[in-house]
């Protein structure tokens, strides 16, 4: 008679998350976006946002920001000065590459942090910079969010009040469009109306396997 041998057997580890990098220029409509995924039941990270948080918590960042533009990074009260920054790095490739290298470290730690406590299949990565960081190669996909150059436009002087001039200067300074789409694994457009949008990431979204 054959013994049987009882093998402890090894809990399968929980499957982790697929990211999906989300990025857009000014004015493509890439933050309501981000807003229609998480109606949709889908958690987002904002790195964006979470990046103004952390340069105002970190006191580690802080040091390294001072040294790198000055004691004027933050005002009298400690808080960051994006107006300050802003300026200083607008026309200097070099400094905002420095600022970059400052900041985007310890902005993949949050995330990674983040990353531990979500339970749903698909998580959302968005993040203004994901083609111009190389990103999205630590991503399972990439989605685009785009819109036609004079709409972009329009949005933005509309919301910010901003000139014609002002906005087409922030636009030369982004990877062009044309550039973006062709490393997008999935692409919105957001030409029209919202109702199109909303079904365009639904559709999206849910197609991702």
């Amino acid at each position: 008679m054959e013994e049987l041998h009882s093998e402890t057997q090894k809990a399968e580890p929980e499957p982790s998350p697929k990211i999906i990098g989300l990025t857009g220029g000014i004015g493509s409509g890439k933050t309501t976006v981000a807003h229609f995924i998480e109606e949709f039941g889908f958690p987002v990270y904002y790195s964006d946002d979470r990046a103004k948080t952390i340069v105002n918590d970190s006191e580690d960042l802080k040091i390294k920001i001072k040294e790198l533009l000055g004691e004027e990074a933050y005002d009298s009260n400690g808080f960051y000065n994006r107006k300050y920054v802003a300026e200083k790095v607008f026309n200097n490739n070099d400094l905002l590459h420095e600022l970059n290298e400052i900041i985007h470290p310890a902005v993949k730690i949050d995330f990674e942090e983040w990353l531990k406590k979500q339970t749903k299949y698909l998580v959302f990565k968005e993040t203004a910079l994901l083609f111009e960081l190389k990103l999205n190669r630590q991503c399972y996909q990439s989605l685009l969010v785009t819109a036609e150059d004079n709409i972009r436009t329009k949005r933005v002087m509309d919301r910010d009040g901003k000139t014609y001039r002002e906005v087409e200067s922030v636009m030369e300074k982004q990877m062009p469009e044309k550039d973006k789409i062709k490393l997008a694994d999935c692409i919105i457009y957001n030409n029209t109306n919202l109702e199109d949008l909303k079904e365009q990431t639904e559709r999206i979204i849910f197609s991702i396997e």
